[in-house]
Parts: C-alpha cells; sequence; structure tokens
C-alpha cells in the first residue's frame, strides 16, 4: 500500500472539488458552497456563543447571499440547517474572530437555523427562520455523526481480518516455496499474496509500522534495494525476479511471513478510526494512479496492474460499507458504481491468461484509456470524503 494520511490543506482540495468551496455551488448530495461575492450587503448573521444565529432578517425563498460574521472572541463554523431535520444547505469553516464571510445558496420554503460550532464548546442552534414564497431550493444533506460511521468501520474491520486470515495462509506458500529452494514456485506465489495484502487498502494507517515492513518501496533509502531496511513483498519481488538465489532470498521471505503473522496477531487490538474511512475511498485509487498505473512501485514482476486491480477491490470494500449512509446523501452513487466497473473492465483486459500486461508494454491509447478511467472514477469518489466526514450536531 505504502499510503499515507490526508492532512488539512487534502481535505481542502477534496471541498473544492466537490464545490463545498468559497464563491461556487455544490453537486446534488452535498452542502452548498461557501462564500460568494454578495451583489449588495444585507444585515450580517451573527455567529458567537452567546448570539449564534442572529440578524438573519427578510428571509425569502431562491438564491440569495447571506453573510455570516463572528463577534465572538475564538475561530467558529456555522452551518444552515433545515429544522427539525437538520440536513445541511450550506457550511462555512475557520471564521476568524471579527471576520465576515458570504454563503451562496438556494432556498425553499420552510424553517431554518444557523447552528454554530465555537472552538471547545458543543454546537449551538440559533433561532428558527420561517422562509415563504415559491421554489424548491438547492439540495441539502443529512449530517454523518461518528456513531453513524461506526457500523460501517465494524463492517470493515470483519472484511480486514478475513483478508489477513487469507494474507497469512498465502505468504505462508511463498515462504515455503524459497525455503525449499523452488523459485519457480515462488514467483507463482508472490502475486496471490501480495495481492491479498493490497486489497485491504482502507486499514493501512491501521497496521502502522507494519505497512512499511510488509509492503515499503525501496525509494528513499539510502542503500535502494540493497538497502537493509527494504523488506516485505516487493523486497522478495525483487529477488525473484532478479536472479537471487533461494539461500539469499530465504530470510527477506521468512521476515515476510514474520511479520505478516505478527501482523495478523496484532490487528484485534488496533482501533480502525471510523472518520478515515470516507478519506480512504479516495486515497487508495489517489495513491494507485501515482504508483501502480505509472509503473514507480514495479521490482520486476510487471504485475502493477494486478496491483491496482486489488486496490479497486479494496476501494469496492470501502464504498460497500459506506453505501448505507451514501445511499440517500449521494444522488451520484449509481454513476459511481459504473466508474469503478469501467475501471474494472479496463484492468482484467489486461490479464492474457495468468500473465499481466506490465505497464510499460501497454499500448498508448490503452494507458491512457486506463488512467482517464481511473482519473474519472476519482471525480466520483472524492465528494465521499465530504459527505461522510463526520460532523457534530449537539
Amino acid at each position: 500500500m505504502g499510503v499515507r494520511r490526508l492532512g488539512a490543506v487534502v481535505l481542502a482540495s477534496l471541498l473544492l472539488a466537490t464545490g463545498c468551496s468559497e464563491g461556487g455551488t455544490a453537486p446534488p448530495g452535498t452542502p452548498a458552497a461557501r462564500g460568494s461575492a454578495a451583489p449588495q450587503a444585507p444585515p450580517s448573521i451573527r455567529v458567537s456563543a452567546s448570539h449564534c444565529g442572529e440578524g438573519w432578517t427578510h428571509p425569502h425563498t431562491g438564491d440569495q447571499t447571506l453573510m455570516v460574521a463572528n463577534d465572538g472572541d475564538v475561530s467558529a463554523g456555522a452551518d444552515l440547517i433545515d429544522v427539525p431535520g437538520g440536513a445541511v444547505h450550506a457550511e462555512l469553516e475557520g471564521l476568524a474572530p471579527g471576520t465576515t464571510r458570504t454563503v451562496h445558496v438556494s432556498l425553499g420554503p420552510g424553517t431554518y437555523a444557523i447552528r454554530c460550532e465555537i472552538d471547545g464548546r458543543d454546537p449551538i442552534a440559533g433561532p428558527p427562520v420561517t422562509v415563504s414564497g415559491g421554489g424548491s431550493g438547492g439540495p441539502a444533506t443529512l449530517p454523518v455523526t461518528y456513531n453513524d460511521l461506526y457500523a460501517p468501520a465494524q463492517a470493515y474491520r470483519d472484511y480486514v481480518a478475513g483478508g489477513l486470515k487469507t494474507l497469512v495462509a498465502r505468504t505462508r506458500t511463498l515462504a515455503g516455496a524459497v525455503d525449499a529452494g523452488d523459485l519457480a514456485a515462488a514467483r507463482a506465489a508472490w502475486l496471490p499474496a501480495h495481492l491479498a495484502y493490497e486489497s485491504l487498502g482502507a486499514a493501512y494507517d491501521t497496521f502502522g509500522d507494519f505497512d512499511g515492513e510488509i509492503d515499503g518501496r525501496p525509494a528513499g533509502l539510502p542503500g535502494g534495494v540493497r538497502d537493509p531496511g527494504f523488506t516485505g513483498m516487493h523486497r522478495v519481488e525483487y529477488g525473484l525476479w532478479h536472479g537471487e538465489s533461494a539461500k539469499s532470498l530465504r530470510p527477506a521471505a521468512d521476515r515476510l511471513y514474520k511479520d505478516v503473522r505478527a501482523l495478523r496477531a496484532d490487528f484485534p487490538d488496533e482501533q480502525l478510526e471510523p472518520g478515515d474511512l470516507p478519506l480512504r475511498a479516495h486515497e487508495i485509487l489517489e495513491n494507485t494512479l501515482r504508483f501502480e498505473l505509472s509503473g514507480r512501485a514495479d521490482e520486476g514482476s510487471g504485475t502493477t496492474l494486478a496491483t491496482a486491480a486489488a486496490n479497486l477491490r479494496g476501494t469496492r470494500a470501502t464504498v460497500g460499507v459506506l453505501r448505507p449512509l451514501l445511499r440517500t446523501r449521494y444522488p451520484g452513487l449509481a454513476g459511481l458504481d459504473r466508474r469503478l466497473d469501467r475501471v474494472e473492465a479496463l484492468l482484467k483486459a489486461q490479464r492474457h491468461g495468468g500473465r499481466w500486461t506490465p505497464v510499460e508494454d501497454l499500448d498508448p491509447p490503452v494507458r491512457e484509456s486506463i488512467d482517464g478511467a481511473v482519473g474519472d472514477l476519482l471525480e466520483g469518489l472524492a465528494p465521499i470524503a465530504t459527505i461522510c466526514f463526520p460532523r457534530r450536531t449537539q
């Protein structure tokens, strides 16, 4: 896997990609965009612990720009929500004390309120505001809470636990072939073992140091492929496809099997962070595009397209456990499934018998088609991080 956690900057880019940003409108099923220049300056809606939601005058239906001002002494955020349902029409984050920002929304008739999120305090709902008139307004999304993510996280833990069992069995076969000196059998056993690990994409952060030990790459190591710190699947791959003897490769294979067993033993004691799942849906294939589809992760087997297919399975598993939350929140879910199917079909087409076409051997139009389809799929996956990002509602 070798993937890294998305930080605040990347999360911000996901929000931009889904339209939850200043000066834009959100796609269907996501909170409306934050910030847009107002043609005229209406009175500001106040955001603070003592005056949350006050100052919303002359409410009306249709497109409009609301001005939101933090008149408190700490940073704050504000959501425009339905009352009493709590669905979010717009959200504003990181509003510094003494600053005013604009929020563009489209409202239908109904009752709304501003929910203020003051640093270090529980969210506060301001006074309800009734909006009358015609029109249907823009989309809104019911917030996802940590409680909502508990069941998907548990389901994913069960998926990973089953995958680790398979991983141990396949790695045992691989190490056994190397120990027996049968390098042809070891080469045949390597890919199934590697794919068992690569299918567990969303759990990599839970694996801690085991991820680097089991699936690390030589890039950045002082000695490269000869560095003692180069271990795991790719170390064994390098030896199997670069003429290394079974005797010299045996320590790496035995250590890999030892690390895999240790990971399986350790996993029940580790906590899979529920809030990470929505991010992983996008991250897995983002790194696949960077490493596997570029060929940078290939240490000689020429099977990075097989790894990409395994990463796709990990993505499907992540989307699958989140599907109950997405079904009523993401109108683009059916389209996302079609994009997943398209990428899977393109990858499978590059398997001929038991052999996968190496990335560097792909015809340019085929490679462009795969890269383009994965890029399109990433666009479909990106809103999940916004829609399912856990929010405090009380």
